[in-house]
């Protein structure tokens, strides 16, 4: 249980790091105010002269109390630790122009903003902020967390229409978009896997060599091919993208001739994949 705990803390920090260092180093010298509470605080910095850091603590009290009402102890207590971390984190990381280049830098910010959020949704946590509402739309409408974050960042984004210039909302919308690519890609891209379906004379042979040599099963598809009206089984098989070259190996070394037709998929859950250690 302590070392689940250390390493969720040491996963925070590390996410909460990095969101400070695409605020200080990389949006806020360009005034890129992309959503959130943090785009919100480089707006208010700008408008009323209250450093970003405080408007980040008042901010963030105020979602920490939402959070344990609609996402529950554990996440609440996550976000404690992200929402009083931020904030300290930007008080104290140096505020330089990392990249002189504006749109450079808004590139660079966003990806690290992206990773950060992800990592922190990962371990069900947040920085607080704005980072919280999509949250709860996951919970309650099933909506991705990279949807909801959009959808709540687009009113911050108008602002900073309002206070700084049509540059900076459109660096700002950019921006939002940027990051929700990379939390798609995080969300899903890394846990995507390969569907092969194969259909061979020889095809108790390539499945006795998948099962040994892959350590995988492999189900079994009653098929009919129109052409010669014959059943034959179509093999098919979920692995990783690092196992589909020895797959193809397979395959030649039995049947050359062999009909294989493979997907990309998003997510797969079930043993070997989401839990256990069994194979699929």
């Amino acid at each position: 249980m302590i070392k689940y705990w250390v390493k969720k803390l040491v996963c925070i920090v590390f996410a909460i790091g990095i969101l400070a260092l695409s605020v200080n180093m990389f949006m806020g010298p360009h005034n890129i105010a992309a959503g959130g509470l943090t785009g919100l605080a480089i707006i208010l910095e700008s408008w009323i002269n209250v450093d970003r850091a405080i408007i980040v603590y008042i901010g963030n009290a105020i979602v920490i109390v939402c959070t344990f009402i609609f996402l529950g102890k554990e996440v609440g207590i996550n976000t404690i630790i992200g929402a009083g971390l931020l904030p300290v984190f930007i008080h104290f990381m140096p505020r330089v122009d990392l990249v002189n280049d504006r749109m450079l830098s808004m590139i660079f910010g966003s990806i690290l903003f992206g990773v950060g959020v992800s990592i922190l949704y990962k371990n069900n946590a947040s920085s607080g902020g704005t980072a919280v509402p999509p949250l709860i739309m996951k919970k309650y409408l099933g909506l991705k967390p990279s949807i909801g974050m959009f959808a709540t960042d687009g009113i911050v984004v108008l602002l900073s229409l309002v206070i700084f210039d049509v540059d900076s909302f459109l660096f700002a919308v950019l921006s939002i978009l940027i990051t929700m690519m990379v939390m798609g890609y995080i969300e899903n891209g890394l846990t995507k896997r390969k569907r092969v379906q194969i259909i061979s004379n020889y095809h108790a042979e390539i499945t006795n060599d998948i099962n040994r040599i892959l350590g995988k099963s492999v189900t079994l598809i009653p098929t009919r091919g129109s052409f010669m009206n014959e059943e034959k089984p179509m093999l098919m098989i979920l692995l990783d993208a690092v196992d589909y070259r020895k797959l193809i190996d397979i395959v030649d070394s039995h049947d050359k001739e062999a009909f294989m037709v493979t997907d990309v998929v998003a997510d797969v859950h079930g043993r070997g994949f989401t839990y256990g250690s069994g194979s699929v």
